[in-house]
């Protein structure tokens, strides 16, 4: 089977990316095992847990990140100059239990991956 990575950029509630993300994450689980979730740039957003999305009359998904150990998707990992650079720790609590790894680290492993998706 083929390893599938996926790779979140975008902030969650400024554009639909984030959600269709998850979405075709959630889908590729029912096909492989092999899946490796990064969240890199603004993509950290993401993991946030008191988002109030209905404020701006936006869906709330990102609770759904917390469920994918259901989907057997267990290697998730967060940049953590991303998150340096937006004034987050690594040790805030994240709807999403996360490694934290180097650009230089996220590379490595993402050059084990036979595809790579970017939302």
């Amino acid at each position: 089977m083929k390893k599938v990575a996926f790779i979140f950029t975008q902030g969650p509630h400024g554009t639909s990316a984030g959600r269709e993300g998850l979405d075709a994450l959630l889908a590729t689980s029912a096909l492989t095992e092999d899946i490796g979730v990064f969240f890199m740039a603004d993509g950290v957003f993401q993991l946030m847990p008191t988002q109030q999305p209905e404020k701006i009359l936006a869906r709330n998904y990102i609770a759904t990140f917390g469920v994918l150990s259901l989907y057997d998707v267990d290697q998730c990992f967060v940049c953590a100059e991303s998150l340096k650079a937006r004034g987050l720790s690594a040790a805030h609590e994240w709807v999403l239990d996360v490694v934290p790894l180097s650009v230089s680290e996220i590379r490595s492993r993402l050059a084990e991956y036979d595809v790579v998706m970017t939302f």
